[in-house]
């Protein structure tokens, strides 16, 4: 799901790190937005609207909106679009409101 080959555009190597979505273990590259890897892992929908709970994708890309917060190494509300890939994330989907300290997501 990645291009690997463009006329125009060159892709540097990186380095190939691990993650884990959802309880499964994906790859992924050091530093390429979590959302990214997610895509490339064929993961599109990356949380439901609060109210009538439609899915919802990429949609800014740049970190104005909110579709695509996300639970990362425990901290709610995290916009993956622009948070960096590292070795060892652990990622969830967020559906409700995030919160801090183990509460309820309300």
């Amino acid at each position: 799901m990645r291009i690997k080959e463009h006329p125009v555009l060159q892709f540097p190597a990186l380095q190939e790190v691990t993650f884990v979505f959802e309880d499964t273990q994906l790859t992924g590259y050091k530093g390429e937005p979590i959302a990214a890897a997610l895509h490339a892992n064929g993961i599109k929908i990356l949380r439901h609207s609060l109210k009538d709970h439609r899915p919802r994708g990429f949609f800014c890309a740049i970190g104005n909106c909110s579709s695509c917060l996300m639970e990362v190494n425990g901290e709610p509300n995290v916009r993956i679009c622009v948070e960096e890939l590292s070795e060892g994330m652990v990622v969830k989907r967020q559906d409700k409101k995030g919160s801090f300290a183990g509460g309820e997501n309300t």
